[in-house]
């Protein structure tokens, strides 16, 4: 959030914005209700029980398009076509690259390549911050190739041993491993993520290269203090009580 508040400050973004008049604030919280409520839904109901992740990922598509068709009535019965149509085609790319990765960590845990490679991982000479250095350059670098899906099929069954042998906590370990992965979704050359926001705003990426870079840079420091300072990731989990 720093480095955003401050490039647009200093780039004098939302200047011509912040001379319009402001809207009345109850008015424009009652609009936006039914997108706040969203989240709470979703999340709320995860936690709460009643659904699993991959049924909130249903439950926020038909919530979607209630409120698009009865509320804000933006969506018409003929547009349902083109939507699915296009959420078909988008969903077919994702799950084609996650059967294949997901495949390839079954092979791998088939094949009984798993334990040789982690016992030459740790066998290696490196030390316990060592394997860590080494984690993060390869999963920032895998980042930048694949999605966080198959990353996480691929690599989890791989480095779940590692981090068993160096008794790392599993939700620490787990955050750790989160923020390399979104590193390396957002670097370029490839930056998937990166890659999908660009198209979305319509602007080449090679123009957010210098933005972006402001942003990776907090990122990072962000996962150096998590290793440093464990308890920023485990504090809150432990007070939830997990």
């Amino acid at each position: 959030m720093i480095p955003a508040v401050w490039l647009a400050r200093k780039h004098k973004m939302g200047a011509l914005e912040a001379t319009l008049p402001r809207p009345p604030f109850w008015k424009s919280f009652r609009e936006a209700t039914w997108g706040l409520a969203a989240p709470v839904l979703i999340l709320g109901g995860m936690r709460a029980g009643w659904f699993t992740p991959t049924e909130a990922a249903v439950v926020a598509v038909f919530y979607g398009l209630f409120v698009g068709m009865c509320i804000h009535r933006t969506i018409k019965v003929r547009d349902l076509f083109v939507i699915l149509r296009e959420s078909g085609e988008l969903s077919a790319v994702i799950l084609l690259v996650v059967s294949l990765a997901g495949i390839f960590a079954y092979s791998l845990s088939t094949l009984g390549v798993i334990d040789p490679v982690t016992r030459a991982i740790v066998n290696s000479g490196l030390g316990e911050y060592g394997i860590l250095a080494l984690l993060i350059l390869l999963l920032i670098t895998v980042g930048m190739f694949l999605d966080g899906i198959s990353i996480f099929l691929i690599f989890v069954p791989l480095l779940l041993p590692i981090m068993n042998h160096y008794q790392w906590d599993p939700v620490w370990f787990g955050v750790i491993l989160t923020l390399k992965v979104a590193l390396g979704q957002f670097t370029p050359p490839l930056a998937v993520n990166l890659m999908v926001s660009c198209r979305i705003a319509g602007v080449r990426m090679e123009s957010t290269v210098r933005w972006v870079g402001w942003m990776l840079f907090s990122m990072f420091v962000v996962m150096v203090l998590v290793i440093i300072f464990p308890e920023l990731a485990l504090w809150l989990p432990r007070k939830l009580g997990y």
